[in-house]
């Protein structure tokens, strides 16, 4: 080991949604005097608005913190004394030949399936994890995959049964042979905290000491004064003043303030205006080793000048190669958004920009609709990512939107179409993206599970047992798994059961375009593609809302579902009618109605003839009432 990097621990926290990450991390936080206790507030990391509402960690949260351990100390049985001692430790100012001091880097994570992306940067970064499991819910399907996903990176991985305060000891106990299998560990190194009281948090921190390794360089055949500063990009976002702001992990070398970088994917040299640690704020320093985890403010203005999973190299030294970073995310939702006010297309347009560095899972590219005018063709990676996005754009830069149904991408003949506008009505071949789906859930509700089958279309089902828990397997079209399927399976199972899934390629599709007309105008806006066994169906109940939701005009307007040229749902707004003064209660003579009617007979045949009664503007609520069923 190398003395640089020997009192240093890079690790993340990963975990299934709701198991207790950020509020195992506030416990952190607190022992180590990171937080003063008078700043603590739950879920301290979880700083956007958005996350606190939904109860939910969206962005990864990177945090230095700095931990004292005494050599000395003695393993006592009470766990208050245990937590005062280990706070009283990192309070000294003056460190005793008793104490050693480390740096602890943590990422706290999301927890949902649709940030994914999140974590694997994540990973990236670090050397090890904490497995975290919910002793009241036990395994779910996100731990699988994040225990997976840190095993093929080659982490150290410290498991920890989470709520002990609040479970009972039988689920305690089933919690920790459950994960202890799951890890290939004996049940004894399973550890036992509470993210809530501080229990077993001491023992957490001591165990990240000594069992996640240090740091180590990337570069190992060159002599130090050789070797290029080197850094991984694994977050970013954008200040008004500072630029761009790269969050790094240094793996060689050392990058000081004022020296000039490179970003190797976009052959970009920049300067490194300002240097500094996470605590969780930004700290500035006057310089980043080996090992450590900070951020560097590049000064640019151009967010499309940074990629994340990049390079950032120092200005000296002969090694520049690329590091190896994570694979780039493939969006599997498709939406597109339009500015709810047209003339508010370039700050929309500079918003996701500025958007894309803090979620770089998420891809744009220029989109228009003939009713909504110029917008943004957005690639998610599920429902909920879009959903949020939305939200923050409307948060953050003030920005409403009007967005199209989520689609997926189909495979129409051999080639790739992603917006339903697009799909032709006559093809020889169309293709679908499928999933392997993983649902875990308590055998007492294997039967609601299974129920399922008969609104999503399922197929290749299985099922295994993992000691308390029923895992069912099984193949499920993208376009399904993103309707409701979350909602629906926690319907069923009360809230117990979970999921995760995974792409795994194409297979053939019985499905069909359905465009709705109002006026004899195609909206764009509300084309999906559908399995032509719903087709029908949806085309009734989109008209009826249609009918419901569209104000009258001075003319009659017909709405219409389209399938293949075909007509296969109808609806009709009647025109608008003008009141004829008082004839109802004076008794006017019948003549004189018919005269005014007639007046106006000739005036919507004259619009027509112009053909303005064809020139329908669907406002943008209309748009968000639609989208909501």
């Amino acid at each position: 080991m190398n003395q640089l990097t020997d009192n240093i621990r890079n690790f993340v926290i990963i975990a299934h949604i709701d198991h207790g990450k950020s509020t195992l991390a506030d416990r952190l936080l607190e022992i180590t005097g990171t937080v003063e206790k008078r700043a603590m507030q739950p879920q301290y990391l979880d700083q956007m608005e958005l996350e606190r509402e939904r109860g939910i960690t969206i962005k990864m949260a990177p945090v230095r913190m700095v931990y004292k351990v005494r050599n000395d100390r003695t393993d006592g049985n009470d766990r208050d004394e245990q937590i005062d001692q280990a706070k009283r430790s990192n309070k000294r100012s003056d460190q005793t030949s008793n104490d050693s001091e480390y740096i602890l880097n943590l990422i706290d994570t999301p927890g949902h399936s649709d940030f994914a992306y999140e974590v694997s940067r994540a990973l990236a970064a670090v050397e090890g994890a904490v497995l975290l499991v919910d002793a009241t819910q036990g395994i779910q399907a996100q731990t699988l995959a994040n225990f997976e996903n840190a095993k093929k990176a080659g982490l150290k991985i410290i498991g920890a049964v989470n709520k002990i305060d609040v479970a009972e000891s039988d689920q305690i106990e089933n919690s920790i042979m459950d994960l202890a299998e799951l890890i290939g560990v004996p049940t004894e190194e399973i550890l036992r905290v509470s993210g809530k009281t501080g229990e077993g948090v001491p023992e957490l921190l001591e165990a990240v000491v000594k069992k996640i390794p240090p740091p180590t360089f990337k570069v190992t055949n060159l002599p130090s004064n050789q070797v290029t500063a080197r850094a991984l990009i694994f977050d970013s976002m954008y200040d008004e003043h500072k630029g761009v702001v790269a969050y790094i992990r240094v793996f060689d070398g050392e990058f000081n303030i004022n020296e000039d970088i490179e970003l190797l994917a976009t052959k970009t040299k920049a300067k490194a205006k300002e240097i500094g640690t996470f605590s969780p704020q930004l700290k500035p320093g006057q310089s980043l080793k080996t090992g450590e985890i900070g951020y560097i403010a590049t000064g640019l203005k151009d967010p499309g000048k940074l990629k994340i999973g990049d390079t950032i190299c120092g200005s000296s030294g002969s090694a520049r190669t690329p590091l190896p970073g994570y694979t780039e995310p493939k969006p599997v939702v498709f939406v597109s958004f339009y500015p709810e006010e047209s003339d508010q297309y370039d700050e929309f347009k500079q918003a996701l920009a500025k958007l894309r560095l803090t979620d770089a899972s998420l891809t744009i590219e220029p989109d228009s609709s003939e009713v909504l005018g110029r917008g943004f063709k957005g690639g998610f990676l599920g429902r909920l990512h879009f959903e949020i996005a939305a939200e923050r754009l409307a948060r953050e830069f003030k920005i409403e939107t009007v967005h199209s149904f989520p689609s997926v991408a189909y495979k129409i003949d051999g080639n790739i179409i992603t917006n339903p506008k697009d799909f032709p009505n006559d093809y020889n071949i169309a293709e679908e993206p499928m999933t392997k789906i993983e649902i875990v859930t308590p055998p007492r509700f294997l039967g609601s599970v299974m129920q399922l089958q008969e609104i999503f279309r399922f197929s290749d089902l299985t099922t295994e047992t993992l000691k308390n828990k029923i895992i069912v397997k099984a193949k499920l079209p993208l376009a399904d798994l993103i309707r409701d399927l979350d909602d629906k399976l926690k319907s069923v199972s009360q809230g117990f059961a979970s999921f995760y899934y995974e792409l795994i390629g194409f297979a053939p599709a019985d499905v069909a375009k359905l465009e709705i007309h109002v006026a004899e105008n195609p909206i764009p806006g509300l084309t999906r593609i559908l399995p032509k066994k719903d087709i029908d169906r949806e085309a009734r109940v989109t008209c009826e809302k249609l009918k419901e939701l569209l104000p009258k005009q001075q003319f009659t307007q017909a709405i219409q579902a389209v399938v293949g040229g075909r007509i296969i749902a109808r609806e009709t707004i009647p025109a608008m009618k003008k009141l004829l003064g008082n004839f109802g209660k004076t008794g006017g003579d019948r003549t004189r109605k018919m005269k005014l009617w007639k007046k106006q007979q000739r005036g919507k045949e004259r619009l027509q003839e112009r053909g303005e009664s064809n020139q329908i503007k669907i406002p943008a609520h209309i748009f968000k009432e639609l989208l909501k069923r």
